[in-house]
């Protein structure tokens, strides 16, 4: 379950919000609880991308520090067939 939070917005903000949050079915709770889950999940993506390619983009150097174990536990052989990033 959610945790209340508190907000202070002046008339003419609340009065904008609450017509959009209207315009589309939901109350101003819905309509602003939304809108951060929409920033929050943005920020998420960016953040991951963002780390994937700093990764990709070290590879090389992470695999020459760490070595070539990158599946610990794996049988023999099953490592040439398994996908690069399936660790």
């Amino acid at each position: 379950m959610g945790k209340q939070t508190n907000i202070r917005l002046d008339d003419a903000v609340k009065a904008a919000a609450e017509d959009r949050a209207k315009r589309r079915g939901l109350s101003l709770q819905g309509y602003v609880a939304d809108l951060i889950e929409a920033d929050v999940n943005q920020s998420r993506a960016a953040f991951m991308a963002g780390a994937a390619t700093f990764l990709a983009g070290y590879a090389d150097t992470f695999e020459a520090e760490v070595g070539e174990d990158r599946y610990p536990g794996l049988p023999e052989g099953l490592m040439e067939s398994a996908p690069r990033d399936a660790a």
